[in-house]
């Protein structure tokens, strides 16, 4: 991928002014508009890559996941940070701490973040991920508990003791908690090398409403925040998830390891993958989240390019949608790289030898 360059910024968005009590902050502020250079190769660095993982477990965030906790080689993560998405913020906390245990890395801290959307209504996914976020396998109450402390508060005093553009922040649900965390102080901007989400749709077209994606749909006040934050903005939408596809072959692949963590993923896969290939006619079920770890282990694996994001909050059948401007009809500012290939059979393989990692 080529490296862009810097566009000039944008004026400020007009100050927004909201109390989210359950999360006790209140936004406030403006956010620059802009792009900056996309760094994606870290591959080659000698240090692993420092990294918040943000997430809404969820099926496919539990792949995700397990697959970043396998690869203490390239990724350090640093916490999960939890926010409600797929399932009440409850729910996702103690699936995040599950996963935590499944793959044996007490060290990783779990924090929970926001229970509901900036605005908008809340809105889950119990339909496809089911009741407790996560099929195919039997929930319980991890031993170690959450970190004390919010996740957004986290998000905060971490990323402004960083050193600078040193860590990547990956969201794997609704972006609430990032963009709390920007409105409440704009200059953890200052700490953050790149953002790698998952979310958002243009070719494929949307799978919660004909053009919106799930992620950006249950908060798109928050993703509008991000995207016009200045900040580094890997996007890894429906157009390329929905590419790589499980297959029975590759669920017998995780299977085989013959481990813990290659059979709770295949036992969540063969149950969540079955409403996706259902409902879009698909000859296999997309691990939407794990795409954007594997993106991480291996950008060579993935094609995309820079365009400019808008997200469209107004209420209405396109509320939620991500604006691409794919071939830059607009002349708007580049601020965010657009994945849209993604090489299938590498990802699981990828994932196949790294869950064998663990226990």
């Amino acid at each position: 991928m080529k490296k862009n360059k810097l566009e000039n910024a944008a004026p400020a968005q007009s100050p927004r002014r909201h109390f989210l009590a359950q999360s006790g902050a209140l936004l406030t502020g403006g956010l620059l508009m802009g792009a900056l250079p996309m760094q994606a190769a870290f591959a080659a660095a000698a240090k692993p890559l420092p990294l918040i993982i943000d997430t809404d477990p969820g099926a496919d965030d539990v792949i995700a996941l397990l697959l970043a906790l396998s690869a203490r080689d390239k990724l350090d993560v640093r916490a999960l940070t939890t926010v409600a998405g797929n399932v009440q913020l409850n729910k996702t906390s103690r699936n995040a701490r599950m996963v935590r245990e499944w793959a044996n890395r007490p060290d990783v801290p779990v924090y929970a973040g926001s229970p509901r959307p900036m605005l908008r209504t809340p809105i889950y996914a119990a339909e496809v991920h089911g009741a407790e976020g996560v099929t195919g396998v039997q929930v319980f109450e991890p031993k170690q508990p959450l970190a004390k402390g919010h996740a957004v508060q986290y998000l905060i005093e971490t990323l402004l003791a960083a050193p600078p553009q040193s860590m990547t922040v990956v969201t794997l649900g609704p972006q609430t908690n990032l963009a709390m965390a920007l409105i409440e102080n704009p200059g953890i901007r200052q700490g953050i090398k790149e953002v790698v989400m998952m979310g958002g749709a243009h070719f494929n077209g949307g799978n919660i409403t004909p053009a919106a994606e799930f992620n950006v749909f249950a908060d798109p006040h928050a993703s509008d925040v991000v995207f016009k934050s200045s900040l580094p903005i890997t996007v890894i939408p429906l157009d390329v998830t929905h590419k790589m596809l499980t297959s029975p072959e590759r669920i017998a692949g995780l299977r085989n390891i013959g481990n813990k963590a290659g059979k709770t993923a295949a036992d969540i896969l063969d149950a969540y993958v079955a409403h996706d290939i259902k409902q879009y006619g698909l000859p296999g079920g997309p691990v939407h989240d794990a795409t954007t770890i594997g993106y991480l282990l291996r950008p060579e694996m993935f094609k995309g390019r820079m365009v400019n994001v808008e997200v469209d909050t107004r209420e209405g059948p396109t509320f939620g949608a991500t604006v691409v401007d794919y071939y830059h009809s607009s002349k708007r500012p580049e601020n965010a790289r657009w994945i849209t290939d993604g090489d299938t059979q590498g990802f699981f393989d990828l994932l196949t030898a790294q869950l064998a990692k663990l226990p």
